[in-house]
């Protein structure tokens, strides 16, 4: 995994593994829950994930109380996380991804973790053999 400082890793989570480590962490694998969980590691989380949350609350896929804003807000009070600021350099990026598909979405959370050297956590099988940035499977 890219992101190894001193021991440490600097993990990112797709908005799934984010929901599901909030909302139903038995879906999580052991290895990824314990990495999740080791304080010694550094969870980021990207504007894109929020963004894909509100979506999925709004197609009903996923409820979030009393309205998908709030529940967001005080998640984000409530959590240890660094921010992976959407900038210049992520979109950029986000068009070298080199994906079979245009999920926008993807790209910038690739992207973003190619950007801050970032391991991506996630169960997605579209993204597990993704050979351009470090990824830990959900598996």
């Amino acid at each position: 995994m890219h992101g190894e400082d001193c021991g440490r890793y600097h993990f990112a989570r797709t908005t799934h593994i984010l929901l599901w480590a909030l909302l139903e962490p038995a879906r999580l694998s052991k290895r990824v829950a314990t990495a999740l969980q080791d304080p010694a590691n550094e969870l980021w989380v990207s504007p894109i994930s929020t963004w894909e949350m509100i979506l999925l609350a709004e197609k009903g896929r996923v409820i979030l109380e009393p309205d998908p804003a709030t529940w967001i807000r005080k998640v984000y009070r409530t959590i240890a996380f660094q921010e992976a600021v959407l900038n210049h350099e992520v979109a950029i990026q986000s068009r070298s991804v080199d994906l079979p598909y245009q999920d926008p979405a993807d790209r910038f959370l690739i992207a973003s973790a190619r950007v801050y050297d970032l391991t991506l956590v996630t169960a997605d099988d579209r993204l597990l053999h993704f050979k351009q940035a470090s990824i830990l499977p959900n598996r």
